[in-house]
């Protein structure tokens, strides 16, 4: 697939941002990422809403092989061929993706704040650390004896 039939193909489905990616292209729409074209063909981002869809169709999620194993990819499926003849219901299918790809993003932002709550634990430390620092650096009164 070349870059401007993939144009072509998500026509009805609004403007597209294809870059090069793997051994293909990532396409996405306003910064998302929905979907994979490769040499095995094209993928759509799936989610437990839209996987029961590809599986009726007899569909199957993006594998790829290492030296070791076959690793598959459970959230990129194979769109099913018909669907290249009828550009309108690829349409759907591609807002569908694009609404899987939305929701992981929002399942991966708790974790960013997650991170944010570290960093201010970690202020106070730093405060007690520089407390103490200070208390050292002070001349100890000695009492005579």
């Amino acid at each position: 697939m070349d870059r401007e039939f993939l144009i072509d193909l998500f026509a009805d489905f609004g403007p597209v941002t294809i870059r090069r990616m793997f051994s293909g292209y990532g396409i996405s729409a306003d910064g998302t990422n929905f979907a994979l074209a490769l040499r095995a063909g094209l993928y759509f981002r799936a989610d437990e809403a839209t996987i029961p869809q590809y599986e009726a169709e007899g569909s199957k999620p993006f594998q790829y092989q290492t030296r070791a194993r076959t690793v598959t990819v459970n959230s990129y499926w194979q769109l099913p061929a018909r669907l290249f003849d009828d550009t309108e219901e690829l349409g759907a299918w591609a807002r569908a993706a694009l609404a899987a790809a939305e929701r992981a993003a929002l399942k991966k932002r708790p974790k960013a704040k997650k991170g944010a709550r570290v960093a201010k634990r970690a202020a106070p430390k730093k405060a007690k650390a520089v407390a103490k620092k200070a208390r050292k650096s002070k001349p100890r009164k000695r009492s005579s004896s």
